[in-house]
């Protein structure tokens, strides 16, 4: 009788689960980006709501959810209901690098989610001020070595990846630069523009007009091939330098498979998409996507390189 009961409860589950998937979703979907406007995280997150948006025939809004370098976003997420109605854009700051390093976080960068698909990968651009006076990474190697501490760099928070790309650059160059956090690149990229710092790790097409009009320097870019002729890589000059930014949508813990199976079917059009992949390459963003098993493989596997980064590079939790 226990086993009859069992398996009249089972049947009766998958069939939830299975209705529950054929009326996702039934209301707007509310996609969190856990950093402030104007960054590549957000500009992805805003390309594949819309795609969302339009192939799932119900709304998805941008809810910008910054600070303490992406964590107060993806916690907030972790601990939203697992409907498929809150998801996270979320990235290899802190959905990788920070869990990597950073012990009693409130939220397990592997057990608080459900993988969905990555959408998008990038590299960063090295970005100086016109008054560095300085165009090749040769030219801001020498200059840091001949002030040391006194350059300074501003990133999209402590332990973030744009942090990271300055510190790989500091522990393969040699050199003692400044570290200034922000809460999210474009805040960042401001401050180089105005001077407040002397360089900045940013990209997307929110850098292009400054660079075009020189008022910043754009010297190198982090990852593993040029992105264009004009701009070499930091591993032209330092061998093993290799800093990509990745984005991918998640869920908490617990949404039903279907509903992640349907989102993920859905992401995977999108991004095959030629009308998505020109709006991604307008951010200088490949489109990307895969399964949730290989995503959670993926991050999985980032979270295991930047914990070695982060002992060669010696960084602490904040």
């Amino acid at each position: 009788m226990n086993r009859y009961i069992a398996a009249v409860w089972a049947a009766l589950c998958l069939c939830v689960a299975q209705a529950w998937g054929q009326t996702y979703p039934a209301k707007p979907i509310r996609l969190i980006v856990p950093f402030p406007p104007g960054g590549g995280v957000d500009g992805t997150a805003r390309v594949i709501g819309q795609a969302l948006s339009e192939q799932l025939n119900q709304r998805v809004i941008i809810d910008n959810r910054g600070g303490a370098s992406g964590r107060i976003g993806t916690e907030i997420v972790a601990k939203s209901p697992a409907d498929g109605y809150t998801l996270l854009l979320g990235s290899g700051g802190p959905n990788a690098v920070i869990p990597s390093i950073t012990p009693n976080l409130p939220y397990d960068a592997v057990k608080s989610f459900a993988p969905i698909s990555l959408a998008g990968a990038t590299d960063y651009t090295l970005m100086v001020h016109p008054s560095l006076s300085v165009s090749t990474v040769k030219q801001l190697i020498a200059l840091a070595r001949a002030k040391p501490g006194e350059l300074t760099y501003g990133s999209s928070g402590v332990n973030s990846n744009t942090h990271l790309a300055g510190e790989l650059l500091n522990v393969l160059a040699k050199v003692k630069m400044t570290h200034v956090p922000y809460k999210g690149t474009g805040p960042a990229l401001v401050s180089t523009l105005t001077g407040e710092t002397a360089m900045a790790f940013g990209g997307g097409p929110a850098t292009v007009p400054y660079i075009k009009a020189r008022r910043l320097i754009a010297i190198a870019t982090t990852g593993s091939k040029r992105r264009s002729p004009e701009v070499p890589t930091l591993g032209e000059t330092l061998p093993g330098y290799d800093l990509t930014q990745w984005f991918g949508v998640l869920a908490p813990a617990g949404t039903p498979r279907d509903v992640v199976e349907r989102l993920n079917q859905e992401i995977v059009r999108a991004i095959a998409n030629p009308k998505v992949v020109q709006q991604l390459a307008n951010l200088d963003t490949d489109a990307v996507s895969n399964t949730p098993d290989a995503f959670l493989a993926f991050i999985r596997s980032e979270m295991e390189k930047w914990a070695k980064v982060s002992q060669v590079a010696k960084l602490t939790p904040e």
